[in-house]
């Protein structure tokens, strides 16, 4: 498996896929130089031309810049689940998804492309969470929560029943969502509130 980033997200998705069987082939940082990976593989720019047909996680916890590396990559995208999530049988998982360590996703629910469930991060049954959307540590949706495309749900932040967060929204970490959110809002507190 490829890696395109050379972080901390990148050293979690490395480890998940070290616990799956899974050997890390080749990694890619846009600014190779400056990385310090411990390793067996020497960072590199991006080449489409390299391994063409070794799929490829985008491990960038920054999901504006995870969308747009996505628009330009030519490899075929891979997922990494760590073996202590719980995954059911009936989720629909899109690709290059990451799921960490100890997160659940429950029946039925929809996960877009490029999506990070991130550390012990609970979405209970019938979520839908849109592409290139991440759900933070500890950060749990109750059933039939809506997040949309490149929305940051904060660490340890909860989600009630039903409500609908919109597109490129931020909520802050520990905040309580009980009411819809608003496309491209940040919101914090308990309950949520809009700040800027």
């Amino acid at each position: 498996m490829l890696i395109y980033g050379a972080g901390g997200h990148a050293k979690v998705a490395a480890s998940i896929l070290s616990a799956c069987g899974k050997r890390v082939v080749g990694l890619f940082d846009d600014y190779w130089q400056d990385v310090e990976w411990t390793g067996p593989c020497v960072p590199v720019a991006y080449d489409p031309l390299l391994m063409q047909n070794e799929k490829l996680i985008i491990a960038i916890g920054n999901n504006s810049v995870r969308r747009q590396i996505a628009g330009r990559v030519a490899h075929p995208f891979g997922t990494a689940i760590h073996p202590t999530a719980i995954v059911d049988r009936s989720v629909r998982l899109g690709q290059g998804v990451v799921v960490v360590h100890r997160a659940v996703i429950q029946v039925d629910c929809w996960i877009g492309n490029h999506v990070i469930v991130n550390t012990a991060a609970v979405v209970d049954h019938e979520c839908i969470v849109g592409d290139f959307a991440h759900v933070g540590p500890g950060a749990v949706l109750c059933g039939g929560v809506r997040v949309g495309e490149c929305t940051q749900v904060g660490a340890g932040s909860v989600v009630l029943p039903g409500v609908k967060i919109g597109r490129e929204c931020m909520v802050g970490a520990g905040a309580v969502v009980v009411s819809d959110v608003s496309d491209y809002a940040k919101v914090a507190g308990n309950p949520a509130r809009i700040i800027d």
